[in-house]
Protein backbone atom coordinates (compact mmCIF):
# COMPACT_ATOMS: atom_id res chain seq x y z
CA UNK A 1 0.00 0.00 0.00
CA UNK A 2 1.61 3.33 -1.35
CA UNK A 3 2.26 5.48 2.21
CA UNK A 4 -0.39 8.72 1.09
CA UNK A 5 -0.54 12.31 2.93
CA UNK A 6 -3.65 12.85 1.15
CA UNK A 7 -5.85 15.25 3.25
CA UNK A 8 -2.97 15.58 5.73
CA UNK A 9 -1.29 18.70 7.02
CA UNK A 10 2.03 18.83 7.96
CA UNK A 11 4.03 21.89 10.18
CA UNK A 12 8.07 20.97 9.46
CA UNK A 13 10.08 23.27 11.12
CA UNK A 14 13.66 24.72 9.78
CA UNK A 15 12.00 23.99 6.55
CA UNK A 16 14.12 26.28 4.51
CA UNK A 17 17.27 24.74 3.63
CA UNK A 18 19.04 20.76 4.27
CA UNK A 19 16.87 18.29 5.71
CA UNK A 20 14.20 20.31 6.66
CA UNK A 21 13.20 21.54 2.85
CA UNK A 22 13.98 17.76 2.03
CA UNK A 23 10.86 16.47 4.15
CA UNK A 24 8.20 19.42 3.38
CA UNK A 25 9.01 18.50 -0.20
CA UNK A 26 8.64 14.37 0.40
CA UNK A 27 5.80 15.26 2.23
CA UNK A 28 4.34 17.80 -0.27
CA UNK A 29 4.85 15.06 -3.18
CA UNK A 30 2.74 12.58 -1.53
CA UNK A 31 -0.12 15.05 -1.10
CA UNK A 32 0.70 17.21 2.59
CA UNK A 33 -0.32 20.57 2.90
CA UNK A 34 2.71 21.72 4.43
CA UNK A 35 3.47 24.35 6.73
CA UNK A 36 7.39 25.91 5.77
CA UNK A 37 8.77 27.19 8.99
CA UNK A 38 12.26 28.49 8.97
CA UNK A 39 13.56 31.74 10.51
CA UNK A 40 16.23 32.07 8.00
CA UNK A 41 19.41 32.39 9.97
CA UNK A 42 22.52 30.73 9.77
CA UNK A 43 24.29 27.77 11.07
CA UNK A 44 25.27 29.59 14.57
CA UNK A 45 21.50 31.16 14.43
CA UNK A 46 22.24 34.93 13.84
CA UNK A 47 20.84 36.69 11.21
CA UNK A 48 17.02 36.16 9.77
CA UNK A 49 15.32 36.22 6.50
CA UNK A 50 12.04 34.54 5.19
CA UNK A 51 13.67 34.06 1.58
CA UNK A 52 14.25 30.08 2.59
CA UNK A 53 10.70 29.47 3.67
CA UNK A 54 9.38 31.41 0.92
CA UNK A 55 11.85 29.57 -1.81
CA UNK A 56 10.38 25.92 -0.95
CA UNK A 57 6.77 26.84 -0.89
CA UNK A 58 7.03 28.14 -4.22
CA UNK A 59 8.54 24.85 -4.95
CA UNK A 60 5.77 22.97 -3.29
CA UNK A 61 3.39 24.95 -5.11
CA UNK A 62 5.22 24.41 -8.56
CA UNK A 63 4.37 20.78 -8.33
CA UNK A 64 0.70 21.48 -7.42
CA UNK A 65 0.83 21.19 -3.78
CA UNK A 66 -0.35 23.47 -1.37
CA UNK A 67 1.96 25.41 0.88
CA UNK A 68 2.78 28.44 3.30
CA UNK A 69 5.59 30.28 4.86
CA UNK A 70 5.92 31.50 8.61
CA UNK A 71 9.08 32.60 10.16
CA UNK A 72 8.09 31.43 13.68
CA UNK A 73 11.35 31.15 16.44
CA UNK A 74 10.29 27.95 17.15
CA UNK A 75 11.72 28.82 21.03
CA UNK A 76 8.85 31.72 20.83
CA UNK A 77 5.58 30.51 22.56
CA UNK A 78 3.85 33.19 21.34
CA UNK A 79 4.93 33.12 17.51
CA UNK A 80 4.72 29.61 17.54
CA UNK A 81 0.86 29.42 18.57
CA UNK A 82 0.32 32.12 15.70
CA UNK A 83 2.22 29.72 12.96
CA UNK A 84 -0.34 26.81 14.43
CA UNK A 85 -3.67 29.20 14.35
CA UNK A 86 -2.93 30.10 11.15
CA UNK A 87 -2.33 26.80 9.47
CA UNK A 88 -5.71 25.79 11.16
CA UNK A 89 -7.32 28.76 9.72
CA UNK A 90 -6.16 27.80 6.57
CA UNK A 91 -6.72 23.92 6.31
CA UNK A 92 -8.71 23.40 9.65
CA UNK A 93 -6.47 21.32 11.13
CA UNK A 94 -2.95 20.11 11.81
CA UNK A 95 -1.91 16.24 12.03
CA UNK A 96 1.87 16.02 11.81
CA UNK A 97 4.64 17.76 13.44
CA UNK A 98 8.40 17.56 12.24
CA UNK A 99 11.04 19.39 14.66
CA UNK A 100 13.95 19.76 12.57
CA UNK A 101 15.25 23.31 13.26
CA UNK A 102 18.60 23.56 14.80
CA UNK A 103 22.21 25.53 14.80
CA UNK A 104 25.71 24.89 15.70
CA UNK A 105 27.92 26.11 17.95
CA UNK A 106 30.91 23.77 18.17
CA UNK A 107 33.76 24.41 20.74
CA UNK A 108 35.13 21.58 23.37
CA UNK A 109 33.62 22.43 26.71
CA UNK A 110 36.46 23.94 27.96
CA UNK A 111 36.14 26.81 25.75
CA UNK A 112 32.54 26.73 25.64
CA UNK A 113 30.53 29.77 27.09
CA UNK A 114 27.46 28.82 28.88
CA UNK A 115 25.44 31.01 26.77
CA UNK A 116 26.20 29.04 23.62
CA UNK A 117 25.26 25.86 25.07
CA UNK A 118 22.01 27.21 26.77
CA UNK A 119 21.23 28.68 22.84
CA UNK A 120 22.15 25.03 21.54
CA UNK A 121 19.73 23.52 23.73
CA UNK A 122 17.07 26.01 24.08
CA UNK A 123 16.79 25.87 20.03
CA UNK A 124 17.16 22.17 19.68
CA UNK A 125 14.96 20.60 22.80
CA UNK A 126 13.20 23.57 23.62
CA UNK A 127 12.38 24.13 19.82
CA UNK A 128 10.93 20.71 19.88
CA UNK A 129 9.07 21.40 23.05
CA UNK A 130 7.32 24.43 21.99
CA UNK A 131 5.54 23.41 19.31
CA UNK A 132 4.67 20.08 20.64
CA UNK A 133 3.32 22.31 23.74
CA UNK A 134 1.04 24.41 21.13
CA UNK A 135 -0.13 21.40 19.11
CA UNK A 136 -0.49 18.38 22.08
CA UNK A 137 -4.56 19.47 22.86
CA UNK A 138 -5.24 19.85 19.63
CA UNK A 139 -3.87 16.59 18.73
CA UNK A 140 -5.55 14.93 21.48
CA UNK A 141 -8.82 16.64 20.44
CA UNK A 142 -8.36 15.63 16.86
CA UNK A 143 -7.25 12.13 18.58
CA UNK A 144 -4.77 11.87 16.08
CA UNK A 145 -0.95 13.72 15.49
CA UNK A 146 2.02 12.21 14.14
CA UNK A 147 5.17 13.98 15.81
CA UNK A 148 9.18 13.24 14.91
CA UNK A 149 11.74 14.71 16.36
CA UNK A 150 15.48 15.07 15.53
CA UNK A 151 18.30 13.90 17.23
CA UNK A 152 21.88 12.66 16.32
CA UNK A 153 24.63 10.45 16.35
CA UNK A 154 26.30 13.02 18.71
CA UNK A 155 23.23 12.49 21.48
CA UNK A 156 22.77 9.23 21.11
CA UNK A 157 27.02 8.40 20.78
CA UNK A 158 28.67 11.61 21.81
CA UNK A 159 31.29 13.38 19.40
CA UNK A 160 33.92 15.77 20.77
CA UNK A 161 33.38 19.53 20.91
CA UNK A 162 29.36 18.68 20.75
CA UNK A 163 28.60 18.65 24.44
CA UNK A 164 25.93 21.62 23.61
CA UNK A 165 24.57 19.51 20.74
CA UNK A 166 24.69 16.19 21.97
CA UNK A 167 23.39 17.29 25.19
CA UNK A 168 20.30 18.67 23.79
CA UNK A 169 19.82 16.04 21.55
CA UNK A 170 19.92 13.52 24.08
CA UNK A 171 17.07 15.55 25.52
CA UNK A 172 14.76 14.75 22.80
CA UNK A 173 15.46 10.79 23.39
CA UNK A 174 13.84 11.82 26.93
CA UNK A 175 10.72 14.05 25.48
CA UNK A 176 9.63 11.24 22.81
CA UNK A 177 9.61 8.65 25.56
CA UNK A 178 7.56 9.84 28.00
CA UNK A 179 5.23 11.46 24.86
CA UNK A 180 4.66 7.92 23.70
CA UNK A 181 3.12 6.86 26.96
CA UNK A 182 1.46 10.22 27.56
CA UNK A 183 -0.09 10.47 23.90
CA UNK A 184 -0.94 6.04 23.41
CA UNK A 185 -4.46 6.79 24.57
CA UNK A 186 -5.24 9.52 21.90
CA UNK A 187 -3.54 8.16 18.70
CA UNK A 188 -0.64 10.35 19.32
CA UNK A 189 2.88 8.47 17.58
CA UNK A 190 5.63 9.88 18.41
CA UNK A 191 9.57 9.26 16.89
CA UNK A 192 13.03 10.16 16.61
CA UNK A 193 14.98 10.26 13.15
CA UNK A 194 18.33 9.82 13.71
CA UNK A 195 19.82 11.64 10.52
CA UNK A 196 23.81 11.50 9.35
CA UNK A 197 23.59 13.74 6.02
CA UNK A 198 25.57 16.01 3.82
CA UNK A 199 23.76 19.90 4.87
CA UNK A 200 25.13 23.35 5.83
CA UNK A 201 25.90 21.95 9.66
CA UNK A 202 28.33 18.98 7.77
CA UNK A 203 29.89 21.13 5.28
CA UNK A 204 33.82 20.72 6.10
CA UNK A 205 33.05 18.43 8.30
CA UNK A 206 33.08 15.50 5.60
CA UNK A 207 35.58 14.41 2.15
CA UNK A 208 33.08 15.94 -0.49
CA UNK A 209 32.96 12.07 -1.35
CA UNK A 210 31.31 11.49 1.26
CA UNK A 211 28.71 14.18 1.35
CA UNK A 212 27.52 13.30 -2.24
CA UNK A 213 26.63 9.95 -0.53
CA UNK A 214 24.90 11.58 2.55
CA UNK A 215 22.26 14.10 0.50
CA UNK A 216 18.95 14.96 2.52
CA UNK A 217 16.94 13.03 0.30
CA UNK A 218 18.35 10.04 1.02
CA UNK A 219 16.99 10.24 4.81
CA UNK A 220 13.75 11.80 4.08
CA UNK A 221 12.23 8.02 2.61
CA UNK A 222 12.52 7.01 5.76
CA UNK A 223 10.97 10.23 8.04
CA UNK A 224 7.50 9.25 5.73
CA UNK A 225 7.98 5.74 7.05
CA UNK A 226 7.61 7.31 10.63
CA UNK A 227 4.55 9.99 9.78
CA UNK A 228 2.05 7.37 8.55
CA UNK A 229 -1.13 6.47 9.86
CA UNK A 230 0.54 2.87 10.14
CA UNK A 231 3.57 4.37 11.65
CA UNK A 232 5.60 3.05 14.27
CA UNK A 233 5.92 4.60 18.20
CA UNK A 234 9.01 5.28 20.05
CA UNK A 235 11.66 4.26 17.52
CA UNK A 236 14.67 6.15 16.90
CA UNK A 237 15.64 5.35 13.22
CA UNK A 238 18.71 5.99 12.22
CA UNK A 239 19.40 7.42 8.62
CA UNK A 240 22.03 8.23 6.48
CA UNK A 241 23.07 7.57 2.60
CA UNK A 242 20.20 5.50 1.76
CA UNK A 243 21.15 3.13 4.98
CA UNK A 244 18.44 2.75 7.68
CA UNK A 245 18.75 1.21 10.93
CA UNK A 246 17.39 1.36 14.68
CA UNK A 247 18.90 2.81 17.45
CA UNK A 248 18.30 1.62 20.87
CA UNK A 249 18.38 1.57 24.49
CA UNK A 250 19.86 -1.68 26.32
CA UNK A 251 19.88 -2.41 30.23
CA UNK A 252 21.84 -5.62 31.00
CA UNK A 253 20.48 -8.36 33.39
CA UNK A 254 23.11 -6.87 36.27
CA UNK A 255 23.41 -8.31 39.53
CA UNK A 256 21.55 -8.47 42.73
CA UNK A 257 24.33 -7.98 45.76
CA UNK A 258 23.32 -9.04 49.18
CA UNK A 259 23.10 -6.17 52.17
CA UNK A 260 26.94 -7.58 52.97
CA UNK A 261 27.85 -6.76 49.71
CA UNK A 262 26.66 -3.00 49.52
CA UNK A 263 30.75 -1.98 49.04
CA UNK A 264 31.91 -0.43 45.97
CA UNK A 265 35.30 -2.76 46.16
CA UNK A 266 32.78 -5.77 45.81
CA UNK A 267 30.82 -4.00 43.14
CA UNK A 268 34.14 -2.97 41.14
CA UNK A 269 35.40 -6.51 41.12
CA UNK A 270 32.09 -7.95 39.23
CA UNK A 271 31.88 -4.96 37.04
CA UNK A 272 32.36 -7.44 34.37
CA UNK A 273 29.13 -9.23 35.39
CA UNK A 274 27.34 -5.99 35.67
CA UNK A 275 28.21 -5.40 31.80
CA UNK A 276 27.55 -8.56 30.30
CA UNK A 277 25.09 -8.55 27.50
CA UNK A 278 23.53 -11.58 28.10
CA UNK A 279 19.84 -11.25 28.53
CA UNK A 280 19.84 -7.40 27.67
CA UNK A 281 16.25 -6.05 27.26
CA UNK A 282 14.68 -2.87 26.52
CA UNK A 283 12.74 -0.95 29.17
CA UNK A 284 9.18 -0.23 28.19
CA UNK A 285 9.17 2.50 30.90
CA UNK A 286 11.01 3.73 33.97
CA UNK A 287 8.64 1.53 36.45
CA UNK A 288 9.92 -1.24 34.06
CA UNK A 289 13.41 -0.59 35.53
CA UNK A 290 12.23 -0.35 39.04
CA UNK A 291 10.17 -3.60 39.01
CA UNK A 292 13.14 -5.31 37.46
CA UNK A 293 15.38 -4.14 40.61
CA UNK A 294 12.63 -4.89 43.15
CA UNK A 295 12.31 -8.86 41.95
CA UNK A 296 16.28 -9.03 41.72
CA UNK A 297 16.82 -7.52 45.60
CA UNK A 298 14.01 -9.74 46.21
CA UNK A 299 15.44 -13.00 45.38
CA UNK A 300 18.20 -12.20 46.54
CA UNK A 301 16.91 -11.90 50.11
CA UNK A 302 14.58 -14.73 49.58
CA UNK A 303 11.66 -12.62 49.56
CA UNK A 304 8.67 -13.19 47.45
CA UNK A 305 6.77 -10.25 46.16
CA UNK A 306 3.15 -9.87 45.12
CA UNK A 307 3.13 -10.49 41.54
CA UNK A 308 1.76 -7.13 40.79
Amino acid sequence: MSISYKGRVAIVTGAGVGLGRSHALGLAARGARVVVNDLGVATDGTGQSSAQAEAVVAEIKAMGGDAMAHGANVTDPDQVQDMVDQAIAKWGKVDILVCNAGILRDKTFVKMELDDFRKVVEVHLMGSVVPTKALWEHFRQNEYGRIVYTTSASGLYGNFGQSNYGAAKAGVVGLMNVLTQEGAKYNIRANILAPTAATRMTEGLLPDQVLDLLKPETITPGLLTLLHEDAPSRMILGAGGGCFAECRIYETQGVAFGDDELDPDIIAARMDEIRDETGQEIMPGAFAQTRKYARMAAEKRGITLPDK
